[in-house]
């Protein structure tokens, strides 16, 4: 009949013991900061009540298998792996069977909270808009995924783009290569989300301009090209959100919008900017200076041949000048 079981924050060895699965009634598995290490506990998706997994800072490693179950975690609010060793590819199969994430009918007027229905409710601390913060209540409508600090690569699933009650999402710190969803478009409720430190490529899609409740975006150290999309809340995001990823890192150039490649040389960055901006100041100084030198020599050395003559043509000019005027 247990429903909550929290040992996080101690210094746990070994692995996740299998008898776990005897907890049929279990909702929230905390395991956070501890030194657990196993593969990805599998056998937790014969755990139907389950709303809460939590493996954070810990030593879980190696891939994550498909679920042997055809519908897995169905009713999963929050999942945090974050700061383990998980590798492979992203368990796509897992995220199309989280429905309770995918359903976004609940009645917001009223605000339901997870507990055990005797007063007791539960409580976790998870990273949300960059921010480490203790959930002391757990809103029934918030939910996460969290794959923070891992080693996963491939590609971003499509599937993840199904998770239309998801309010944060954080791929960041991982190998992460290939485009970027088109589908994350359609995660509306999404407030939080969190890409940098992959290797992700190719163009940030506009589509994802209809993220109108987006707090936290984060691009940053990626190998991104192209224009970052306007409109909505991309004006609101700071230099920050890109950096390290290839795009301009001004908001005050109006219209005029230039790209430089993330692998060019900085030298070669200058000068192609240089051809669109025009000549530098320092540029004109030193046309001006040289020019001006020149003039002297030249002049010197005719003045000291034909003195004479000169004051002769410049006395006529002058006098004609007097006269005209």
């Amino acid at each position: 009949m247990l429903q909550e079981l929290d040992i996080s924050h101690n210094r746990l060895r070994g692995s996740l013991p299998r008898s776990l699965t005897n907890c049929t009634n279990l909702e929230m598995l905390n395991l956070g900061h501890n030194f657990i290490e196993d593969a990805f506990p599998f056998w937790l998706e014969n755990l139907p009540q389950l709303k809460i997994i939590v493996l954070r800072d810990n030593k879980f490693h190696g891939p994550i298998e498909q679920p042997r179950k055809r519908l897995a975690f169905t009713n999963l609010h929050i999942i945090d792996m974050s700061h383990n060793e998980f590798t492979g590819t992203l368990p796509s199969k897992y995220f199309e069977g989280m429905h309770s994430m995918m359903m976004d009918d609940e009645d917001k007027s009223v605000l339901n909270y997870m507990g055990n229905g005797r007063g007791d409710y539960y409580s976790v601390t998870i990273m949300n808009k960059g921010l480490e913060m203790e959930l002391v209540k757990i809103i029934t409508i918030f939910k996460v995924v969290d794959f923070l600090h891992n080693k996963f690569h491939g590609n971003i699933p499509i599937s993840v783009g199904r998770l239309k009650a998801l309010y944060v999402l954080n791929f960041s710190g991982n190998g992460l290569t290939g485009l970027i969803p088109v589908s994350l478009g359609d995660l509306t409720k999404l407030e939080s989300l969190d890409l940098s430190q992959n290797k992700l490529s190719g163009e940030i899609p506009q589509q994802l301009t209809k993220l109108t409740f987006l707090e936290v975006l984060n691009f940053s150290q990626n190998n991104l090209t192209g224009l970052i999309p306007r409109g909505g809340q991309f004006e609101t995001f700071s230099n920050t959100s890109y950096e390290g990823s290839g795009f301009p890192l001004s908001k005050n150039c109006g219209s005029v919008q230039i790209v430089e490649s993330p692998t060019l040389p900085s030298s070669f960055s200058h000068n192609f900017k240089f051809k669109f901006d025009g000549f530098g100041w320092e540029a004109v100084l030193m046309g001006f200076g040289c020019g001006g030198l020149l003039g002297l020599l030249i002049g010197s050395c005719i003045i000291q041949r034909k003195e004479e003559w000169l004051v002769r043509i410049f006395g006529v000019k002058m006098r004609q000048h007097r006269k005209i005027s």
